[in-house]
């Protein structure tokens, strides 16, 4: 049985405008048929030549000579790069850019709210506010990966491991993206019970009705993330998997609204009535989060859809790049940049919590009625950031504690005058005829207190004559009672 069969292959396979391959008679009396049946090759309608094992282009200049004993020359493999570069690997491309510059811009917005000014709390620990950030790193990654791998998807003539990497990557991104989204909502929460706590540290208990969901909703996202993840980030098209990943993702995305209506209920002022409390919602809101969610609501559709529809799937080859980049890959980009650029607003948590206590501090002190200045070593033994011993370490090195006192003991001691007791003050203990023979003397100057040019020559500033006035009143002075 003949194996190569000129009705079985295309005339023909377009490539441009002006550009097509094919296989012609000329090719198939090239090819040995019987080397060609003994190994198995088969000739398929693509124009390409494979056993299971080896895949060779046969048209044009890529037919390859294959030897009686199997080997095959001049081969070029079905996974060559033959086409050019199309909008799929173009717009690929440009996304993968914009990935790799916002890992800039989020290794800056990690350190500026990563930073610690305060001591860490136990409650609310700084991991919760970097989340976020990794997150975003996370799927900075994959859409570099995955953006970078759609250019050898429109160039290689038969799809092999591009497209795979493209799709594996492009869904990994989805738990991803949505993990981002629910830690900023989470944290927001957290950083109003911070505030709260912060000023009255009894009036947000941890083992209320509140503290029990805010416990259990970050076990309950997780857990749909990771069963959409082992679903959906597994490359088969639109079968049960990707369909039952996708709602999953929907229940995580619902999971996200319900932690920021939690958050504004519990932390906002409250408002009656569905219209008001609607009104409230979006005030109370931030603007961040009335962007991203519903963009976030846009990649989670996409993914359900085309897990119904093949036409828009991103594993067709031929899909059409507007709803590939413009419901996939556009929305996650467009949540990073908006995180970013509030990431750039926000101030540090650590900083604005300083900043509301000194606020608070100053509002007593004007309801109290003081408003004097605090003085230099307030500041120093107030240091936030410092622990209970480094406080007040600085405290005492404000007021002259430490190494600095002793110094300026012995400096004082050494180069001040020394108190002198006042002449009309008695000395119960002295003998009285001591107390008389010093008054017939007269007062004597202390020694050292001259000229300072004697001084120099006496080299302790006594001269000799001084020295032997004193000798002849010691002598003169009787000898003293017993006691």
């Amino acid at each position: 049985m003949q194996l190569l069969q000129v009705s079985q292959l295309l005339a023909a396979r377009r490539v441009s405008d002006s550009v097509t391959v094919g296989v012609n008679e000329t090719t198939l009396d090239y090819l040995n048929q019987t080397t060609l049946s003994y190994f198995n090759y088969t000739t398929y309608n693509n124009g390409t030549l494979s056993n299971g094992s080896s895949c060779f282009l046969i048209f044009d200049q890529y037919v390859p000579t294959v030897f009686p004993n199997g080997t095959v020359v001049n081969g070029t493999s079905c996974y060559f790069p033959y086409y050019p570069v199309d909008k799929r690997g173009s717009l690929g491309l440009a996304f993968a850019v914009l990935f790799a510059l916002s890992i800039m811009f989020t290794l800056v917005n990690l350190s500026k709210h990563g930073r610690l000014y305060l001591p860490q709390e136990k409650r609310f620990r700084a991991i919760g506010r970097r989340w976020q950030w990794y997150w975003m790193l996370f799927v900075a990654v994959c859409g570099i990966i995955s953006g970078v791998s759609a250019v050898d998807v429109d160039r290689d003539y038969l799809q092999n491991l591009a497209i795979i990497l493209q799709n594996f990557f492009f869904y990994l991104m989805m738990p991803g993206i949505l993990a981002c989204v629910w830690e900023g909502v989470r944290h927001w929460g957290s950083w109003q019970e911070r505030q709260i706590y912060d000023h009255d540290p009894f009036s947000l208990p941890s083992d209320d009705r509140r503290g029990t969901k805010e416990f259990y909703m970050p076990l309950v996202f997780y857990l749909f993330a990771w069963l959409m993840t082992n679903l959906i980030a597994k490359p088969a098209a639109t079968d049960s998997r990707f369909k039952a990943g996708g709602f999953l993702a929907l229940v995580a995305w619902c999971i996200i609204c319900y932690s920021l209506q939690h958050s504004i209920h519990y932390y906002k002022p409250r408002n009656r009535g569905p219209f008001w409390s609607f009104i409230g919602f979006v005030r109370s809101a931030p603007t961040r989060f009335l962007l991203t969610i519903p963009l976030l609501g846009v990649v989670v559709g996409y993914a359900i859809a085309s897990s119904f529809m093949w036409t828009i799937n991103i594993g067709n080859e031929n899909v059409n790049s507007a709803w590939l980049y413009g419901l996939g890959y556009a929305p996650v980009i467009l949540i990073i940049i908006i995180n970013e650029i509030a990431g750039f607003i926000v101030p540090n948590e650590d900083r604005a919590l300083i900043q509301q206590r000194v606020d608070r501090g100053q509002a007593i002190d004007a309801e109290l009625g003081i408003r004097t200045k605090k003085p230099a070593w307030w500041k120093a033994s107030s240091g936030h950031g410092l622990t209970t011993e480094q406080r007040l370490k600085a405290l005492t090195t404000e007021i002259g504690g430490g190494r600095a006192t002793t110094h300026n003991i012995g400096r004082t001691m050494e180069l001040g005058n020394m108190p002198a007791r006042p002449r009309d003050e008695e000395n119960p203990f002295r003998d009285p005829d001591e107390i008389t023979l010093l008054e017939d003397k007269g007062p004597e100057r202390r020694p050292g207190l001259g000229n300072p040019d004697r001084e120099a020559e006496s080299g302790r500033g006594i001269s000799s004559a001084t020295t032997a006035t004193m000798a002849s009143r010691t002598s003169q002075i009787p000898p003293q009672r017993v006691r």
